[in-house]
């Protein structure tokens, strides 16, 4: 039986069938997997989630009880849990991305959507068939008093499931993601936002990137619940329980991170990449296509400054790692779409035979997005709304004299917004004239900027992060 385990629905492998029916593991995605995955790994720390694809779920069935470790693979203790493919579907497309992403994001166009109906309901089943099966999983494999950390908006319904199975253990939940206000929260319908929130109150510990997202997470409990809250103790209390409320800003392990970023692989990228842009200078931005990154208003500023200031066309490029993110709905790919739509039109505007100014990456690679980094003068970081965007740290931490363009609505702002040029992420204009004062901006003022910014992005790395969780548990 496992003392510390963790919950989220991607988790640190991932597999996929060859033709031959051969199947490869590889690192998983997301910021997630990016911070967690070492740690837990080298402490023997359980990570149950969720097979994903057909590659996941063969590797389940070849594992004993799910637990692909036991199965051969140097994985680490993981258990992935077979959902059937329609009930994860609901539960992660319709209800965890489409609601739950939009809600938290603001990402709604209000005149429009959303709309409640039949067929949401449906959906909300399944969202709750899918955590009680991680609440099940939790319960059959923790130890007596066992410490269970749930990840993310994915499972907010977990917590209060597993309690009511396994009173004895000390439960936490983890918000990746912002927290949505309450005027905005309260578009779910009510039964489901008090669905939500009496879910997470579950936990006896319910954690958050930064200050303003627990600060909206307890109006929300305040408003919509009538929970009783204490926000100078950080507590809520609700049918006479009492969960504390954290805030943890999760950072970069910079040894690690710079020790990935020396191998040959990411070597031959640089050289790759600077047999392209030769020595000019560039903007580098690494993002999925998300509809929160704001990929697009960051390329048309881009197109922006380039017509702002011509002394700049044959100097500079820009890199965009846009990679596919949640092709699953349509809304997803249309803005793939725009993505590539846009990168074509400035380079249709500006290339010359000799310059590509824009060089637009959608296929994922890890390695080049490390050697991007290396390389980055600007590093552009713009989304609408994020939890906290770990792009924003790792590129100080591997770029030596890196300006970071950020916007003001990343989490990431509360801790490197004095050393970063801020943004709104809607301004364009406003966002164009950053980008230049990055690339003009003096050396010695860019390095002590870099500096102070490498510092706050290494302060809580990972391992420390998940220790003051844990130990808010004791």
């Amino acid at each position: 039986m496992n003392s510390v385990l963790v919950a989220s629905n991607r988790g640190p492998v991932s597999f996929t069938v060859s033709d031959g029916g051969e199947l490869t593991m590889r690192r998983g995605g997301g910021g997630l997997v990016s911070g967690l995955s070492g740690v837990a790994k080298d402490d023997g720390v359980l990570w149950v989630c969720a097979a994903l694809s057909d590659g996941d779920r063969s590797a389940v069935r070849q594992a004993p009880g799910g637990r692909v470790d036991q199965a051969g693979y140097d994985t680490g203790p993981v258990r992935m849990l077979d959902i059937a493919p329609a009930t994860f579907h609901r539960a992660y497309n319709a209800v965890a991305n489409s609601t739950l992403w939009f809600v938290n994001h603001l990402l709604y166009d209000i005149p429009n959507a959303p709309s409640f109906g039949t067929k949401f309901a449906r959906e909300w089943e399944s969202y709750r068939d899918y955590n009680g099966a991680f609440a099940l999983a939790l319960a059959e494999e923790a130890g007596h008093g066992a410490r269970v950390m749930v990840q993310d908006y994915h499972l907010t319904l977990t917590p209060a499931m597993l309690r009511a199975e396994r009173p004895d253990l000390r439960i936490s939940h983890f918000s990746h993601t912002p927290w949505a206000p309450p005027e905005y929260f309260s578009l779910l319908p009510d039964e489901v936002a008090g669905e939500v929130l009496e879910g997470v109150l579950g936990a006896d510990h319910a954690g958050f990137l930064t200050d303003r997202w627990a600060q909206a997470f307890m109006d929300c409990c305040e408003r919509l619940l009538g929970a009783d809250v204490d926000r100078a103790a950080r507590t809520v209390t609700h049918r006479d329980r009492t969960t504390r409320i954290g805030v943890h800003p999760l950072g970069v392990d910079g040894q690690a991170l710079r020790r990935r970023a020396a191998e040959p692989d990411v070597e031959s990228h640089m050289a790759a990449l600077r047999e392209q842009v030769g020595e000019r200078k560039l903007i580098v931005r690494i993002d999925r296509t998300e509809l929160s990154k704001n990929i697009v208003r960051g390329l048309v500023a881009y197109g922006e400054f380039l017509a702002a200031h011509p002394e700049w066309h044959g100097r500079v490029v820009h890199l965009a790692f846009a990679y596919p993110s949640r092709h699953d709905l349509p809304e997803y790919r249309e803005y793939t779409a725009s993505v590539q739509r846009c990168a074509q039109e400035i380079e249709d505007a500006y290339a010359t035979e000799d310059w590509d100014p824009l060089i637009l990456n959608v296929d994922d690679d890890y390695p080049r997005s490390l050697a991007a980094y290396r390389m980055a003068d600007v590093l552009l970081v713009n989304p609408i709304r994020d939890g906290m965007n770990l792009v924003a740290k790792e590129g100080p931490v591997l770029s030596p004299r890196c300006a970071l363009v950020l916007s003001r609505e990343a989490g990431a702002a509360a801790e490197l917004g004095p050393d970063a040029l801020l943004v709104n992420p809607y301004d364009i204009t406003g966002t164009a004239d950053a980008l230049h004062r990055a690339l003009i901006m003096p050396e010695d003022e860019r390095r002590t900027r870099r500096d102070r910014l490498h510092a706050a992005a290494t302060a809580l790395p990972p391992r420390e992060w998940l220790t003051t969780q844990l130990d808010a548990l004791t």
